[in-house]
């Protein structure tokens, strides 16, 4: 029975799972994304988002509460230096997980988790864009679009 199991365990004691954590996020905070199976990806986000809120208010007191999560001071370094930095304004939802398939060997889902402002292949494509409907376009007619574009054509 699952009796108030309020997160996954990941198959792990609770000193082994903590250490786990700890180094995937130190990996996540180097790398910016990591692959890992689709479970610790998705224990991982929950573990580092508050890590991160913390970074984004660079006291002391902050930097040894995480250093007591992570125990690496080039971690520390970097999420309070560049990574608080790039997420200052941000109100949350700092870490993406996106799926990416199986593994061949025993078939455990796979997914990459990344920090959000980090990809800039997601991130320049919404800049451009603006919020609001979609709306249909009215298309002229296509004798009409065609003798406009040969006298565009002709004008140049």
């Amino acid at each position: 029975m699952r009796h108030g199991k309020k997160f996954n365990h990941l198959g792990r004691k609770k000193g082994h799972r903590r250490a786990l954590l700890a180094n995937l996020s130190i990996a996540l905070v180097e790398h910016k994304a990591i692959r890992t199976t689709l479970a610790k990806a998705k224990a991982l986000r929950v573990y580092i988002e508050p890590l991160v809120t913390k970074a984004k208010t660079n006291t002391v007191h902050n930097q040894r509460t995480v250093f007591s999560y992570l125990q690496n001071k080039e971690a520390i370094k970097s999420l309070f230096g560049e990574i608080a930095e790039k997420i200052g304004d941000r109100p949350g939802g700092y870490t993406r997980v996106i799926k990416t398939g199986f593994r061949k060997g025993d078939g455990a889902e796979m997914a990459l988790i990344e920090f959000v402002d980090f990809n800039e292949v997601y991130s320049n494509a919404k800049e451009g864009k603006k919020a609001g409907r979609r709306r249909s376009k009215k298309k002229k007619g296509g004798e009409a679009a065609a003798a406009e574009v040969v006298a565009n054509s002709e004008e140049e």
